[in-house]
């Protein structure tokens, strides 16, 4: 018999904006239980793209780049009678949105010279016009989920 499902944890709301949103990508961004340097390098970050974006409101900058961001599809693997296949799944929204936010993180980090401010600042900017690496990435995970759609009887 399979033990009880975990009780999901309440994130509490940031300091500064009261966004439970943004204290979740926080906790994205946090190495090593370093909350302040995280918390200083996202909040630096969104001054960063609020002053380069039209939106003066940085909570909105967020959600519309996790937005823009989000996969819908995922493709997860399964084996079936020997062979392996690819089988497009729907993603629920909170999966979606930390797949978003890993994706925006391991973007911003992978971008050259600068302090990771500046790269987190570009990267949310470029997600919030629906460009750049993130975004892409997620048209490819869209576009692969299309094309293994023919197997997707094998889902459980």
């Amino acid at each position: 018999m399979r033990r009880r499902r975990a009780d999901r944890r309440r994130i509490l709301p940031d300091p500064k904006f009261k966004s439970t949103l943004i204290a979740k990508f926080i906790n994205v961004m946090m190495k090593s239980g370093k909350r302040s340097t995280a918390e200083r390098i996202f909040y630096e970050a969104l001054d960063i793209t609020t002053q380069k974006v039209e939106t003066p409101n940085a909570v909105k900058i967020v959600e519309k780049a996790l937005a823009n961001t989000r996969p819908l599809l995922m493709l997860k693997s399964r084996r079936v009678g020997g062979a392996t296949y690819q089988i497009p799944v729907e993603v629920t929204e909170d999966k979606g949105i930390l797949i978003a936010m890993r994706w925006l993180r391991e973007f911003a980090r992978s971008r050259k010279g600068r302090g990771m401010q500046e790269r987190l600042a570009e990267e949310l900017r470029e997600a919030f016009q629906g460009t750049g690496p993130s975004v892409k990435k997620r048209d490819e995970v869209h576009r692969m989920a299309e094309a293994n759609r023919a197997f997707s009887h094998y889902r459980w």
